[in-house]
């Protein structure tokens, strides 16, 4: 795979771990010093990948048990050398985010460093 393929194989690792409530996935889709920042409900949240996985895990029953319908565009996705940008828009949680997501690739691997979050309103 291209870089573009594998950025985008990991945005659907990253998508597939909040779909799937998996901790594991959320791991494998983010850089362990990656940070997870944005304001839920007038709060800024920022959480360690750690964090994230725990709380994704915590969603039970997942979305993917609930039969929930999917939803993630790749908007835009930038690469420079070893590093990339991709905005993508996606449902969880019953709200649709506009995430932006900073990729490092860091030993042929491409991760996810750091996810921006914008919830834009209820999703459907």
């Amino acid at each position: 795979m291209n870089d573009e393929q594998q950025i985008r194989a990991t945005i659907q690792t990253y998508f597939d771990c909040m779909y799937e409530s998996s901790a594991a996935k959320t791991r494998a889709a983010f850089h362990g010093n990656a940070k997870i920042t944005g304001y839920w409900e007038g709060q800024l949240i920022e959480m360690t990948v750690d964090d994230f996985a725990e709380f994704v895990a915590s969603q039970q029953p997942s979305a993917k048990e609930k039969g929930e319908a999917t939803r993630l565009d790749i908007l835009s996705l930038d690469i420079a050398g070893n590093t990339a940008v991709a905005k993508v828009r996606d449902d969880y949680l019953g709200m649709t985010f506009l995430d932006t997501l900073s990729f490092l690739k860091a030993e042929g691997k491409w991760s996810i460093y750091n996810k921006l979050f914008h919830v834009e309103g209820p999703s459907g």
